[in-house]
């Protein structure tokens, strides 16, 4: 695309330390490097199937605990997004999808009206994708609403297999972002919103 949306962002805190590039327009090139194999793997399947290219080279203090890197890379991810979308001219600014995997449905639903609120009803039977637990995804979902100004539900319909959970999570999410951010040729410019503007 002509006007390419993009951005690059960097955060370095005492417990971590995250540098990423997104392009939204692109054709879901993901490089994810974070030393959490799991979380790596989630994150390249959320850019494959939002058609977001996605390179992330983190680190943290993942020998105490995974919880300071998987919130924080919340953070920048949702930064990085925020920045991407400028003023958000143009935008389709609500995306859904309903996802199933084997035995798993999960719904998400999403507005980037920068009124950050997340609703995440998914907590799986078993948590355990070998020593990472999907229970932190919530933090990481929480971070990413509130740094990008989402209104962000994910429901899981019903499941058992936390790697199927986890991975029809991270897909759906995708699918929907992919479709909010899409841009309608009908607004000419404008954001959907009778106020005007989507932007603080």
């Amino acid at each position: 695309m002509a006007n390419q949306r993009s951005a690059s962002i960097s955060r370095k805190t005492n417990e971590t330390n995250i540098e990423i590039s997104l392009n939204l327009d692109g054709v879901g090139s993901g490089k994810i490097t974070s030393g959490i194999p799991f979380f790596d793997h989630m994150l390249e399947l959320f850019s494959k199937h939002g058609f977001f290219d996605l390179t992330i080279d983190a680190k943290g203090d993942i020998d105490i605990d995974y919880h300071h890197l998987v919130e924080d890379m919340g953070i920048t991810l949702g930064q990085a997004f925020k920045k991407a979308l400028g003023n958000k001219s143009g935008i389709k600014r609500y995306g859904f999808f309903v996802l199933p995997m084997d035995e798993t449905l999960v719904s998400v639903a999403l507005d980037l009206s920068n009124r950050a609120f997340l609703v995440y009803d998914a907590n799986a039977p078993i948590s355990m994708v070998r020593d990472f637990n999907i229970l932190l995804f919530k933090e990481f979902f929480q971070a990413f609403a509130n740094e990008a100004g989402c209104n962000l539900h994910i429901r899981l319909e019903h499941g058992k297999e936390p790697h199927h959970i986890a991975e029809a999570i991270f897909k759906g999410f995708a699918k929907a972002l992919d479709m909010a951010t899409q841009t309608e040729s009908r607004l000419d410019g404008g954001v959907p919103s009778t106020k005007g503007t989507l932007s603080s």
